[in-house]
């Protein structure tokens, strides 16, 4: 087939690759305008730019798909499809109904739960058991078109955002290869139950409130590895936690009668155990500002912390 690919990030990217080993002629890829990054704010291009670049393919950047400038630039191809994985600009209609067959969306969720932006994080933050990839029929709402193939996934109990990321971007890779070979699909409406919407990490979620149930701070660990860090604050600094257990209640009693949420109770090259609302939280990985990641160990030599130190609460 003659395919569009719209893609950004590194999980798209995988797509791309997937495409073009099955043999599709790729003639055009969309992707995001360069951005600045790194120290020096230097202009970097996305991973679907430096793929496309390599193949030799012709890469459009355009600042919107809503202009008829631009719209012209993809009708011009005469593509059968357009594919779509995290893109990060909206098709109006109009661009939608360019291809032959329209465009198709990788998205890293079961749907319709988790729609949005940030389909991965969101399942490991609410303890899903599962999740997968769909690949879409795109309309205009979010996410809300008809489902053309899927598969599910389980969700490990070590299962980071980045560890999660990969496996639904190789598997995002082979769903749509299998799709594509098999165009046209009969298309399966979304169920109206069981929608919930992902949205976009922002930064002011980083923070761990030891109040809460340890089981529940150690997804947010998982979650936010690598992006933004889940965060602690301890003795006025910020240190980041890459990596933690959660402790049931009876394992975490033994460790101190005084059991008040921020409060340090053990720290040895084994983590740093601290009270939570219920049961405690193991910290195994973490990081102080300025400085690298750390086994807690390796940690604890540069930073003197031992039983009944405590963590600050977030501030609200």
């Amino acid at each position: 087939m003659k395919v569009i690919f719209a893609g950004t990030p590194e999980f798209a990217a995988v797509a791309l690759r997937a495409i073009l080993a099955a043999g599709h002629e790729v003639p055009l890829v969309l992707t995001q305008p360069d951005r600045p990054a790194g120290r020096g704010m230097a202009l970097h291009a996305s991973p679907v730019k430096v793929e496309a670049l390599a193949a030799g393919i012709e890469v459009f950047q355009p600042p919107t798909l809503k202009d008829a400038a631009a719209q012209a630039h993809i009708r011009a191809v005469g593509a059968d499809v357009m594919v779509v994985a995290a893109y990060g600009l909206i098709l109006p209609q109009a661009a939608l109904d360019l291809p032959r067959l329209g465009c198709l969306n990788i998205h890293a969720s079961l749907l319709p739960r988790w729609r949005g932006a940030a389909p991965i994080q969101r399942a490991i933050l609410a303890g899903d058991d599962e999740t997968g990839v769909c690949i879409m029929q795109m309309e205009a709402g979010l996410d809300t078109g008809p489902v053309l193939h899927s598969e599910a996934l389980p969700i490990a109990g070590d299962d980071t955002a980045a560890t999660l990321h990969d496996k639904l971007a190789t598997l995002g890779g082979r769903l749509i290869v299998e799709a594509l070979a098999r165009l046209p699909l009969a298309p399966a409406a979304q169920p109206a139950d069981g929608v919930t919407y992902a949205a976009k990490i922002d930064k002011a979620e980083a923070p761990l409130d030891w109040r809460l149930p340890a089981a529940q701070l150690a997804r947010q660990v998982r979650a936010f590895n690598p992006f933004p860090g889940a965060t602690a604050s301890l003795d006025g600094g910020t240190v980041k936690v890459w990596q933690a257990a959660a402790l049931a209640d009876g394992g975490a009693a033994e460790f101190a009668p005084d059991r008040a949420p921020g409060l340090v109770l053990a720290a040895d090259k084994h983590g740093i155990v601290v009270a939570c609302g219920s049961g405690a939280l193991r910290l195994t990985e973490l990081q102080k500002a300025g400085g690298k990641r750390l086994p807690a160990g390796q940690f604890l030599a540069g930073t003197p912390l031992a039983a009944g130190g405590r963590f600050a609460l977030p501030t609200p």
